[in-house]
């Protein structure tokens, strides 16, 4: 009777108390294998996550890639490179790690993109710490802390003392087994060794084994491994799990152009599905190639019109072409499926003042500012700023973007616009400051650097105009202005 129990909690989703059922049990009759499976399923349950999407890419990934196969990549096929094929808008706002920004905030946004080991280490991982992202496999350790806490006596399973070999040959003990060891414990070797004897017993016919032998690969770094279990699975079973998975191994090593074809055979054999649709408008946006993004993010939203990231991904495309108007309205359909967050009412914030629906800007900052937390207080403020800049309160401005800094001292566009503030104010000794601290910051935003170049050019610097405005079109080279100040001091130059 307690086991059907326990069969029925499992199924309700109350996991705590199904494996303390099963506990008892098993002390009755510590050889009963149903109840031992049955625990097993409980407390991997528990602490289970779906890592499709799930990694950061830290310092020991993005420095120390075996796979990088050329550091100068032909437009529009790096990933790392993005500003090789800007198409559609001049050019998007970046975030703190120098990725151009995207319509929700999702792990693999947050990574660092440079190619210096000092600009990833300066990189951190939120507002609040100065620690970098490290890499995936700490980020599984930490999700799985709760582990700790399921056998007060200790360890449900002693890996040390399995017999690996015994349980790859039951196929009903060695799965539930493997996604014990794999997402419970999060012991990837012990979990690689179960999953390769399994294989071997299955005669390499079964093509979840194949998916779990890539996911270890994966994890422990070996991607070209991973590739080819993934693709060797595919022949067998056609999945949409492994369709993403391969997709996410050709994002590791950097080749977007990869992942669109493998998204593409994925979509012959499941049709219009979102999770493929969205990876193709996420890998599009990467590429900074917004139109084919946007064109993606549309039909999610036709084939799902509930999809929060394709909702947000067009919102922000009409707000940064100039139609607040549109961008209004789609979010304003996120607020009516019950979206209510700080980065909601930021953005209802600008779209009202930028489509001059003024009486609602300041109740939106108002709850913006309410709802807000240490990590996104920050960008409130800033906006804030820019809409007493418009209205042409300078004081207001000033001390917007000074609580910004106090919330963020990395916020390397606040330090950017009180420089500014402070040349309208005739302090250029301390615009100066906040230019190269700007610059120190965050080399890969193309303002502080032409603001420091144009600084120098006015004071008689050329010199250090001149580096400046390399600078400066290195960060963005369409920049018109950026190019006019550098035509201007190189004919300077050839005249001395």
């Amino acid at each position: 009777m307690e086991l059907f129990k326990a069969l029925s909690l499992f199924n309700r989703g109350k996991y705590e108390e199904c494996a303390t059922i099963c506990t008892n049990l098993l002390r009755k009759d510590p050889l009963d294998q149903a109840v031992w499976v049955l625990k097993m399923r409980a407390l991997t349950l528990q602490v289970y996550v779906d890592d499709i999407e799930g990694e950061e890419e830290g310092i020991a990934e993005s420095l120390l890639d075996n796979y990088t196969i050329s550091a100068m990549p032909r437009p529009g096929t790096s990933l790392k490179n993005p500003g090789t094929s800007y198409t559609g808008q001049s050019l998007r706002p970046k975030t703190q790690s120098g990725r151009p920004l995207t319509g929700v905030v999702r792990p693999a946004t947050q990574s660092a993109m440079s190619q210096s080991i000092e600009q990833t280490l300066r990189t951190p991982r939120t507002a609040m710490t100065a620690r970098p992202i490290t890499a995936s496999s700490s980020r599984n350790v930490r999700l799985g802390t709760a582990s700790m806490l399921t056998e007060p006596g200790g360890p449900f399973i002693q890996l040390s003392r399995l017999n690996i070999s015994k349980y790859a040959s039951q196929s009903s003990i060695a799965k539930p087994l493997f996604e014990y060891i794999y997402y419970h414990e999060h012991d990837v070797r012990y979990a690689l060794d179960l999953a390769v004897q399994a294989t071997q017993v299955c005669q390499y016919k079964d093509w979840w084994w194949k998916v779990q032998l890539g996911k270890c690969y994966y994890t422990l770094g070996l991607v070209r491994d991973a590739e080819q279990q993934f693709k060797s699975a595919l022949k067998d079973c056609k999945t949409i799990e492994v369709v993403l998975r391969l997709v996410r191994v050709y994002i590791r090593i950097d080749q977007p152009l990869a992942a669109l074809d493998a998204c593409k055979k994925g979509l012959e054999y499941f049709p219009n599905d979102v999770s493929i649709l969205t990876e193709m408008g996420r890998i599009f946006n990467g590429l900074n190639n917004t139109s084919m993004s946007l064109k993606y993010y549309k039909i999610i939203a036709q084939e799902d019109a509930s999809h929060t990231e394709a909702i947000a991904s067009i919102g922000m495309h009409h707000f940064y072409n100039d139609q607040p108007e549109l961008a209004l309205r789609y979010y304003r359909r996120l607020l009516q499926m019950g979206v209510y967050n700080t980065e909601l009412f930021n953005n209802l914030g600008l779209c009202c003042f930028y489509a001059q629906q003024f009486d609602h800007v300041i109740s939106c900052f108002e709850r913006a500012i309410s709802l807000s937390t240490d990590e996104n207080i920050a960008d409130v403020w800033y906006n804030i700023s820019h809409i007493a800049l418009t209205v042409g309160d300078m004081t207001m401005a000033e001390e917007c973007l000074k609580l910004a800094i106090v919330s963020d001292n990395k916020h390397a566009l606040a330090y950017n616009n009180l420089g500014v503030i402070q040349i309208r104010n005739g302090n250029v000794t301390a615009a100066r400051t906040y230019f190269h601290a700007a610059a120190n910051i965050a080399n890969f935003i193309y303002e502080p650097h032409f603001n420091s170049a144009y600084l120098a050019y006015e004071v008689g610097d050329l010199q250090t105009s001149y580096i400046a405005v390399q600078k400066s079109l290195s960060a963005h080279p369409n920049h018109c202005d950026s190019k006019t100040l550098l035509n201007k001091l190189e004919r300077y130059f050839s005249h001395m």
